[in-house]
């Protein structure tokens, strides 16, 4: 089984202009993304992106970058021209969207079973405040491990070792990353903003597998200065 993972990365965001090329403690973060995957048990990776900028700045520490179009609207788009376009041919793409190898890892092994199509994390919810957070959406998941539902808001009591936060990291097969690239928008994903709904609603199993490893997103400069203060 071989496995190839594709970083997403586009310079233009509303929240974070430029993310890919800020520097946390003395490297790019498309550079600690990448040589932090290289280190998990993908066969290879490729950065997937529409801007020179990010492009040069993977030639700099000689990682492998493929231009792609600038009309996609999601990274998964981004995942699939660049799969379509590689010689070699790979059975499972991991969407990479973080830099924990662990992460990846566990992703891989989900494919162990030849049932899965689609695989993802979650992890344990702890804070109350958190349900109520727009900007970590929860997963839903029955105890097949297949996911029920995504919402970014969950407006029930808190309970513990019940609610999960949604990790949005992927893989998938080949084939069904091909069919679901060809998909029409569904009408929970306009609404949540949230492409995973897109499968679910035409039918697309997705396995969600619970992490210990914590997950650190950077979705602004705020984040960034949380990153940057931990582990500085």
């Amino acid at each position: 089984m071989r496995t190839l993972g594709i970083i997403p990365a586009r310079y233009q965001s509303s929240r974070f202009p430029g993310k890919p090329l800020a520097d946390i403690l003395g490297e790019s973060m498309i550079q600690r993304v990448y040589e932090r995957a290289k280190k998990s048990k993908l066969d290879d990776v490729i950065v997937a992106t529409d801007d020179e900028r990010i492009a040069e700045e993977v030639n700099s520490f000689n990682g492998d970058v493929r231009m792609t179009s600038d009309q996609h609207l999601s990274g998964t788009d981004r995942c699939m021209e660049v799969a379509e376009s590689v010689s070699k041919e790979f059975d499972i793409i991991v969407n990479i969207q973080g830099d924990e190898a662990e992460h990846i890892n566990q992703l891989i092994d989900a494919f162990e079973s030849p049932d899965t199509q689609i695989a993802t994390l979650a992890q344990l919810l702890e804070q109350t405040e958190d349900l109520q957070n727009y900007n970590k959406p929860k997963v839903l998941f029955d105890e097949n491990e297949m996911a029920i539902s995504f919402d970014r808001v969950v407006n029930s009591p808190f309970k513990a070792n019940t609610f999960y936060k949604h990790i949005g990291l992927y893989a998938f097969r080949r084939e069904i990353l091909k069919e679901i690239s060809q998909l029409k928008p569904s009408a929970k994903e306009l609404e949540l903003k949230l492409e995973q709904w897109r499968w679910l609603e035409n039918n697309y199993t997705i396995k969600v597998k619970i992490t210990p490893y914590d997950a650190y997103s950077v979705d602004t400069k705020d984040d960034l200065k949380k990153i940057i203060e931990r582990f500085g």
